[in-house]
């Protein structure tokens, strides 16, 4: 295990939402799967937690019960290379999930990630206010991001 990985708190779809997760992300793996054991809390032998690896960046995805849910409050951050890249997380990710404004949205096991191009961030800190305005003003009137909609009004300020 990595010195520094993400705990996200399922109510008893871990493996199915780490599975999805898995087939999104080209380069994801699951890597462990733990099992709860006779201490449970739940049946022996059902799944306690596992371990997805995206992108180099450990997941445990922990069966864990109703008690909490998420929020949009903590977003997984992905940084894509292109336009087909961001196209292609979002169409997977969205599929019965919620569409939320400037490259947000929640998965249908109620994650929330943000799918954003590569440079945006670099454009938002433009030592140039106008072009960073201009950027911002684009992005707040997107739901999915387009990289040539955010150059464009990047370009033109």
């Amino acid at each position: 295990m990595k010195k520094f990985s993400t705990c996200l708190w399922f109510d008893g779809n871990a493996e199915e939402a780490t599975k999805f997760y898995a087939s999104v992300f080209k380069d994801a793996r699951i890597i462990d799967t733990m099992y709860y054991g006779d201490a449970g809390p739940g049946p022996k032998g059902a799944v306690l937690a596992l371990t997805l690896e995206i992108k180099g960046h450990e997941i445990i995805a922990l069966n864990a019960g109703p008690n909490y849910k998420f929020t949009p409050a903590t977003s997984m951050f992905v940084v894509c290379e292109d336009q087909a890249e961001v196209d292609a997380y979002w169409d997977k990710l969205t599929a019965d999930g919620e569409v939320m404004a400037c490259g947000w949205l929640t998965d249908k096991f109620g994650v929330t990630w943000q799918i954003v191009p590569d440079g945006l961030m670099e454009m938002h800190k433009d030592r140039n206010p106008k072009k960073a305005a201009a950027v911002m003003q684009a992005m707040m009137k997107m739901k999915k991001l387009d990289i040539a909609a955010l150059r464009r009004a990047y370009e033109a300020a």
